[in-house]
C-alpha cells in the first residue's frame, strides 16, 4: 500500500477515528486504526467492538492496500508533523514508513485480517434527516443524561421515530430534556423506539455538520449513522425506556418569559458561592421582578435581581444551579418561558419550539 495525503488530511481523519479506540483493551488489534487506501481516498476506521468509527479523507492513491497500525501513537506523531504532504508506504509484513520533509519514521502494524470485521446493514430500516436538525436535537438534550451506570437505560438518549417526528428524550431522574425534529415521514410500519448510547452521542454531535443529511439505519440492536464523510456504528442501549410523558406536567399556574443569557449569568454569578454540598439557588419570583439568591453557611450569600413581566402569585423555589444554567446554556433562544406550578413541583422551561425542560426543585429553606 502506498498513498500521499496532506498533513491536515491526515491529522483530522486520525482524530475522528481514534475516538472509538479503548487504552484498556486486551485485545492488541483494538488499540489499531485500520487504514486503507483506494480510489483517491484514505480510510480510517477504529472500533472496541461496540462503538465503531469510520472516516474517510482524500488522498493520492499509489497503490491500493490496507493495513492496521497503533492508532494513539500514529495519530499523536502525525499531528506533530510539519503540514507538507506525507508519503506512506507500508510492505508485506505491515511496517508502514512515514516519510515527511525530512524525516523518515517506521512504524509497525498488524495485518488487515486481524481487524474485526464491521456488522451488516442490510435490509436495515431507514431514516434520514437534516444534519443540522438532529445536531440541534442533541445539543438540547444530551446535558441531561444520567451517569449514574446502576440506571443503564438512561445512559443516553432516547430516539422515536413516530407519526412525522423524531422525539429525543434525556433524563437522569431528576431533570428531563425531550426535543424534536418535526416534518418527517415515518410510515407506521417503520416506527422505532430506540436508545443510544452516551458516547455515541458525544461523538455523533462531533461528526454533524450545519450542512447535509444525515442518514440512520437500524438493524437489530445495532444502529448506524452516516454523517457525510464520518460514520458510527454503536450498539444500543437494552432496555425499556421510562415512560416520560407523565414527568411533563401538563397543568401549570404560572408562565413568564426571561431573558435567556441575563439569567444564566445571574445564576452562575450567585452560584460561585455555594460549595458542593449546598449547590442551591432560590428563585424567588414576585409581581415584575426575580431575585436569585443563594446562602452557603460557612461561605457567605449572594443575591440579584431581574425585572420581568410576572403578574401572578408569588412563588419561591429552589433549583440545583448546575440544572438550571444546563439547558440556557445550550439554548440559543434570547427568551425562555418558565412554567410554575407551585414551591414544591417541578419547573418548566420552554421555548418558542419543540423543546421542553423539567427540572425537580430542592427543598431547602428560604433565602
Amino acid at each position: 500500500m502506498k498513498f500521499t495525503i496532506t498533513q491536515e488530511a491526515f491529522a483530522d481523519g486520525l482524530q475522528n477515528a481514534v475516538s472509538a479506540v479503548n487504552p484498556r483493551s486486551t485485545l492488541p488489534i483494538l488499540s489499531n486504526v485500520l487504514l486503507q487506501a483506494a480510489d483517491g481516498a484514505l480510510v480510517l476506521t477504529s472500533t472496541d467492538l461496540d462503538f465503531t468509527v469510520r472516516t474517510k479523507v482524500p488522498a493520492k492513491v499509489g497503490k491500493s492496500g490496507a493495513t492496521t497500525l497503533p492508532a494513539k501513537r500514529l495519530s499523536t506523531l502525525v499531528k506533530d508533523l510539519p503540514k507538507t504532504e506525507i508519503e506512506v508506504d507500508v510492505d508485506a509484513k505491515s511496517v508502514a514508513t512515514l516519510c515527511s520533509g525530512a524525516g523518515v519514521y517506521r512504524i509497525f502494524g498488524m495485518p488487515e485480517a486481524e481487524f474485526p470485521g464491521l456488522p451488516a446493514f442490510e435490509g436495515a430500516v431507514e431514516f434520514t434527516l437534516k444534519a443540522s436538525d438532529l445536531r440541534d436535537g442533541l445539543r438540547k438534550t444530551h446535558y441531561a443524561i444520567s451517569l449514574d451506570e446502576t440506571r443503564y437505560v438512561l445512559n443516553g438518549i432516547f430516539f422515536s421515530f413516530k407519526g412525522d417526528k423524531l422525539t429525543l428524550v434525556a433524563t437522569d431522574g431528576r431533570r428531563l430534556a425531550l426535543a424534536e425534529v418535526n416534518d418527517l415521514e415515518i410510515p407506521a410500519s417503520q416506527e422505532r423506539e430506540f436508545i443510544v448510547r452516551t458516547k455515541t452521542v458525544h461523538e455523533l454531535m462531533r461528526a454533524l455538520g450545519d450542512d447535509g443529511e444525515v442518514v440512520i439505519r437500524l438493524a437489530q440492536n445495532m444502529v448506524q449513522f452516516d454523517c457525510g464523510p464520518t460514520t458510527l456504528i454503536s450498539k444500543l442501549v437494552d432496555g425499556n425506556y421510562p415512560n416520560y410523558v407523565q414527568v411533563i406536567p401538563t397543568k401549570v399556574n404560572e408562565r413568564v418569559a426571561v431573558e435567556r443569557e441575563v439569567l444564566l449569568n445571574a445564576v452562575r454569578r450567585v452560584s460561585l458561592l455555594n460549595n458542593e454540598k449546598t449547590a442551591s439557588v432560590r428563585l424567588n419570583f414576585s409581581k415584575g421582578n426575580l431575585d436569585i439568591n443563594s446562602n452557603t453557611p460557612d461561605v457567605g450569600e449572594a443575591r440579584e435581581s431581574m425585572a420581568i413581566n410576572y403578574k401572578g402569585k408569588d412563588i419561591s423555589i429552589a433549583f440545583n444551579p448546575e440544572f438550571l444554567m444546563a439547558p440556557l446554556r445550550y439554548l440559543q433562544e434570547d427568551e425562555v418561558h418558565f412554567e410554575l406550578i407551585d414551591d414544591i413541583s417541578p419547573g418548566v422551561i420552554k421555548i418558542n419550539a419543540p423543546f421542553v425542560y423539567v427540572l425537580m426543585p430542592m427543598r431547602v429553606g428560604a433565602v
